[in-house]
Order: C-alpha cells, then structure tokens, then sequence
C-alpha cells in the first residue's frame, strides 16, 4: 500500500524563538538548522527578515539545506500595494523559494486590532498571496486565530482561507494561535474546512500548548484529513510552547495507524538521532533536558519499582512501549530503597558489572543503599554515584586518588571601585601516584567574577592529579541542585551535581553532609572518580 505523504514544517528558529528567556545568536540558528535538515524535516521556516537583526543576518547567512528554507511575515499593509510595501519586501529579500505570512481570519481581530473592512482584510489576504507566487515563490498561509475565529464566525474565517487559497497558497495552516482548541474540536473543524472546498493535502496545523493539548490536537487534524504539521524542537515557544515536533515525529513515524499510513520523509536510522539533536538545543539554551520529556527524556525508559524491572529483564516489552533505541534513548534501572535484586541486577549490568543471582553481595549493596538513603542520600537520579557505591562493596573500586584535606574560603571585600566583591579560594591535598600534592585555586572567571566555593573547590582538585589530570580536561559541571532534608537542627543537605564531557557523556553524583559545602565536594570526588573509571576502561 502506497504511504500517503506527510509534510514536517519546522519554526524552532522563529516561533521557538519567542519563547520568554529564549534569543537565539545567528551561529546558534545555523547550527540548529543544520540539525533540522539532518533529522529530516521538509521546512525550516528560519525567523522574520526584517524583524530583527538576527534573523535577517541569519537569511544572509543560511546554510544550504534539503528542506525548504522559509522566510516568514506578515501581509500586506491596509492602503498600500503589496509590491509596495517595505515590511512585505524585507520578508521577499530574503531570497528564500518559500515564504509564509500570517494573516486575520478572526473577524474580531480583523475589526480590534487591525481596525479595518472584513472586505479590506480579504483583499490584502488575496494580493499579498499573488504577489508572492507572481515572483516564483512557494506561498504558505497562517490563519492566524482561525479556530477562534471560525467558532465565532464560520463564513468569514472561511471566506478568508478560500482568498489566500484561491491566490495560489500552496499550503493553508490553520493556526490554533491562543492554544485553547480541544482535540475534537480541531478535528471537526479540519473536516469541515476540507469539505468546504480545501483540499488537506493543502492544509496544515499549528497548535499551541496552553492546554497541553498541542500534539494531541495536531494528530487530530492529521486525522481529519491535514497534510502538514508544524512545531518546534522540544515544544518552545510563546507561553507554554508550541506542538512538540520531538514528541509528534517519533509518534508518526512508530504508532499505528500513522507508522503504516504516513510517510514523513524521515527514515528510522534518522530518527535515532532525535535525542540528541533535542539535548544538543537544550545545551545551546543552557538549560537542563526535562527529565519526563516523551522518548527523548532521561527518565523517559527508567523503571525504578522492583516489579518493573524484574519483568523488563525477561522482555522489554512488559513496560515499554518502544525500543529506547529507535529514538536514540537509552533504557535506566535507577536504584533507591524501593529496588529489589532484579532492579539491581540490572543496574550493574548496565554499568558494566556483573554479578550471578542470588549472589551475597547483592544484598549488601540493597542494605547500603537503604541505609544511605534514610541518612539523606538519593541514588534514584544520582546514578554515577550509585556505580561507584556498588563498586566498593563488590571490591572493584580502583584506588585513584585520596583526599588527604581539604580547605576553603569566602571574603567579601571592596574593590578599588568601591565595590563590595567576593573571593572563593580553594586549598586541596591529595595523595596521588604515590606522593601528596597540595594545590590552591580561586574561582574567578574571564570577567573577573567570583564563582563560588565549589568551583574554587573543583579547579583546585583537578590542577595537580597526576596521570589523570588530562583525562579531565574535557570534564564540566553543567548542573547543581540543592536539596535541605528533613528540617530545623536535624538538617541535612543533598546535593546533585550533573558533569557532562567532551564525548557528550552525562551522569549525576551526589553527596549529603550538614555542610553545604561538604556535601558538594562529596558530590564533585564522585563525579570526578566516575570519569576516570570510565576513561581508563577505554
């Protein structure tokens, strides 16, 4: 059975971008449309020229894709000829073979916020629409607030459509622009809208979250009969984002009935990069990876009950529903006072430890883990930590290194501004390759400005340990979380720290004390051990 074609339109770079905290350089686009094209979409639509500096340095500097590089903006200005009007001919001078412009089709918008005719906002629909495919271009239109506006008033949310099809639009998305649409709304509306006269293989869906419905919305309109579907890597966007092309990708190109129904132009070996082309935008973003995202999230295949593990090492199958590795993931058998031996099993396996059933050790590990558990610890996230716990107790800890002491400060004093500054500084002596070596450290940056204790307390430790101190040369912090258990005299704190590497490795330590500082440093040596395990391995 010949697969019908589905169309993946990526706005990562314009819609995305509107996301609060999120402003994107111009390298930063062009590494991630090069990504984009890597994965396989069919449109990058790659910002608004004209707009802003970026985006119109970005067109200037657009690397060369397979999918369709796309210039967004809007239509035309009321009074004045498309061929006339300077932000229209901004989007144009891009050069780009597909341009997409936004347009009212809520009546109430049209009158609001436009303060124009019904009629006029047709007709500048209609002429914009010409003016694009009268110069060769391949033209989209985002019915912006169309669902909105269809509830309100059908005829003219249609009328509207119709003018920009009619003009020659190759593709009309209609825009869930507020977010609020339910799924089986979105899907009636689509069906009318292609009863009406235009064809889903000329529509398109674009959905936002605020409902947390985005995907679920945008597969119903896949249902109804539309052809192409828009997102963003991740789900950024305005408010709480736009539909999740991480999420939506995976699912139509692996669920039924789409998998066996749609082709999307992505092929499976392609789609095993998705996790890390979605932690590569995270780490562009310097934010940390949601834990729960669907497929590509760290937690996404983890099985932390007893039960689900047991059941996992007989088949996969029993608690998942996909293979982690279709989609570039990797299964996680995370420890904590609820795992059992089949958890634990499991767990070492994966760390490249193995241990036959009913083995001795196996219960002592569970006791450990327990017992440090109730004094405040967590291995549940902290899985580097729980490899080396693991390693001690089955007598396969290499000896790297000893702390012998160590020492740290904070002062708080004026600079020759006048300016009251801190200074950390770091005093550590470790007993390596046989010999004690003391280094000191403070924790001032490139600018000038003090980083804080625990990284006065890190560069010190790594300066002078010997044959190890190349291999961490490429080894740093991405991440600190911390945590007060229990509460009042009786406090203790938990501190997490994510480390990541130059091979794209990360894990997480973590370290309990009274002190916070303390409890860092614990956090920081086993960090720092699980590297060098790992790289004197290789």
């Amino acid at each position: 059975m010949t697969r019908e074609r589905l169309y993946l339109y990526d706005t990562t770079l314009r819609d995305g971008q509107q996301t609060q905290g999120v402003q994107f350089s111009t390298a930063e686009k062009i590494t991630i449309a090069t990504a984009l094209d890597t994965l396989g979409v069919d449109y990058i639509e790659g910002g608004w020229p004209g707009a802003n500096p970026t985006d119109s340095a970005f067109f200037d500097a657009a690397p060369t894709t397979r999918a369709k590089m796309t210039a967004f903006g809007m239509t035309k200005r009321n009074g004045m000829s498309a061929q006339n009007d300077d932000v229209l001919a901004a989007v144009m001078n891009a050069g780009t073979r597909t341009v997409c412009l936004v347009g009212k089709t809520h009546d109430f918008h049209v009158s609001a916020a436009l303060g124009i005719t019904l009629d006029e906002n047709t007709d500048n629909i209609a002429k914009s629409i010409a003016h694009l495919v009268a110069q060769g271009r391949e033209a989209l239109f985002d019915a912006e607030h169309f669902f909105d506006g269809y509830r309100a008033n059908p005829d003219y949310a249609l009328t509207a459509i119709k003018a920009a099809y009619e003009a020659g639009a190759r593709w009309i998305v209609l825009c869930d622009t507020n977010g609020g649409t339910m799924p089986a709304e979105v899907g009636r509306i689509t069906a009318e809208v292609i009863a009406a006269g235009i064809p889903g293989d000329h529509l398109g869906i674009h959905t936002h979250n605020d409902t947390e419905n985005a995907v679920a919305c945008s597969l119903a309109a896949i249902d109804a009969g539309a052809r192409q579907i828009q997102g963003t890597l991740n789900g950024l966007g305005e408010r709480c984002g736009n539909a999740n092309l991480t999420t939506l990708i995976p699912i139509l190109l692996l669920k039924e009935p789409y998998a066996s129904r749609f082709d999307t132009g992505i092929p499976l070996d392609g789609l095993a990069n998705l996790t890390q082309i979605s932690r590569a935008l995270d780490e562009i973003l310097n934010r940390v990876p949601t834990k729960q995202a669907a497929f590509v999230g760290s937690s996404a295949f983890a099985h932390k009950a007893g039960l689900h593990a047991s059941a996992i090492l007989k088949d996969p199958s029993t608690y998942e529903h996909i293979d982690p590795a279709l989609v570039g993931n990797t299964r996680i058998i995370p420890m904590s006072n609820q795992a059992g031996q089949s958890n634990l099993r499991r767990r070492l396996e994966s760390a490249g430890l193995t241990i036959a059933k009913g083995d001795p050790a196996l219960g002592r590990i569970l006791d450990e883990v327990k017992a440090r558990e109730a004094e405040g610890y967590s291995y549940d996230t902290a899985q580097a930590s729980f490899e080396l716990l693991a390693r001690k107790a089955l007598g396969q800890m290499p000896d790297l290194f000893e702390v012998k002491r160590y020492r740290v400060t904070v002062e708080r004093r004026k600079n020759k501004y006048d300016q009251m500054v801190s200074l950390s500084e770091a005093v550590v002596v470790v007993k390596v390759d046989g010999e004690k070596r003391l280094s000191v450290s403070e924790s001032m940056d490139a600018e000038g400005c003090d980083r804080g204790p625990v990284n006065a307390l890190s560069k010190a430790l790594v300066k002078d340990l010997g044959q190890y101190s190349a291999l961490l040369e490429d080894m740093h912090l991405v991440d600190f979380k911390v945590r007060i258990t229990q509460g009042g005299t009786e406090a203790v704190t938990r501190v997490i720290i994510d480390s990541e590497d130059g091979q794209g490795r990360r894990w997480s330590t973590v370290g309990v004390s009274a002190n916070i500082v303390d409890a860092s440093f614990e956090a920081l040596l086993d960090a720092i051990r699980w590297k060098l395990i790992r790289d004197r391995k290789g």
